[in-house]
């Protein structure tokens, strides 16, 4: 019976306080070793916790050899917009050489969009290409509509040069364009503008989506098409023939698109040109 009693009390531990001259007891701190190893542990917890917080919340983290600082994000930034720029530089570069060895060797040059599609098609992701199938799907349309027109057979002998635009719409041009990235100007212009056609020709496709409202396209004699984007209400339909000043459309700043601009795009035998070569907005 007694040794059962002493090893019950040795689960319990006593810590005193004394004064050594006068052997006054202050203080008695009683534990057990559950409670001990429970609160050694809470303490060591709390540290790591406040030592986190103290790192990842203040500028002491920015002392930590590797960590990325404003400046260190800012040149890597500028890195990718570099890369982009060599990237495009290069591919123009490629389509010169290939066009080059292809005139040498007496073949027909190879316009810019199919190199442009050979070099991204290993990057384009799987959910990219289905939506390049479906706006491909949507061209090959709008191409029927034209042929149905009969508007492949007008004549197609004066060069783009010699003809004589009607400004679509007046305002500011704030992007210009860039036949890879933008092949298309963006125009500032007050709300309720009218938008006219730039040439005589034939509608051959009209159309709204969400990234892009009203869209109206007017298939021209030279081989010339004419896109007018960002619309608030169309004045012509598909089939509509017009003369070159006609208004075919009102201008409006929608929400949806960005920036709040009228988008312009001019054709020119299969390719996107610059209109603001030919066109005084």
């Amino acid at each position: 019976m007694p040794k059962k009693i002493k090893e019950e009390r040795v689960r319990d531990f006593r810590v005193t306080l004394t004064n050594d001259e006068t052997h006054r007891e202050l203080g008695v701190l009683r534990f057990t070793r559950f409670s001990f190893f429970l609160t050694l542990s809470s303490v060591i917890l709390i540290i790591i916790i406040l030592v986190y917080c103290l790192i990842a919340f203040t500028p002491l983290r920015k002392n930590i050899p590797g960590y990325p600082d404003e400046y260190t994000k800012k040149a890597a930034i500028q890195n990718v917009i570099t890369i982009d720029s060599l990237e495009s530089v290069i591919t123009r570069w490629q389509l010169y050489t290939v066009n080059l060895d292809r005139i040498i060797k007496g073949e027909a040059p190879i316009p810019m969009d199919s190199i442009i599609k050979i070099q991204s098609r290993g990057n384009v992701a799987d959910d990219e290409k289905a939506f390049l199938s479906s706006r491909d799907s949507v061209l090959r349309d709008r191409v029927q509509k034209a042929e149905q027109f009969q508007i492949s057979e007008v004549l197609r002998d004066l060069p783009i040069e010699g003809m004589h635009f009607f400004p679509p719409i007046k305002g500011v041009v704030f992007k210009g364009f860039e036949l890879v990235q933008h092949p298309s100007v963006d125009i500032n212009a007050p709300n309720g503008s009218i938008v006219k056609a730039v040439l005589g020709g034939t509608v051959v496709f009209t159309g709204w989506s969400a990234s892009t409202g009203y869209t109206l396209g007017i298939q021209h004699q030279g081989d010339l098409l004419s896109i007018y984007r960002h619309l608030d209400k169309l004045l012509k339909s598909e089939g509509d023939e017009v003369a070159a000043g006609v208004p075919v459309a009102m201008y409006g700043n929608d929400s949806i698109s960005y920036g709040e601009h009228f988008n312009f795009e001019l054709w020119y035998k299969g390719s996107a040109v610059d209109p603001a070569r030919y066109i005084n907005f």
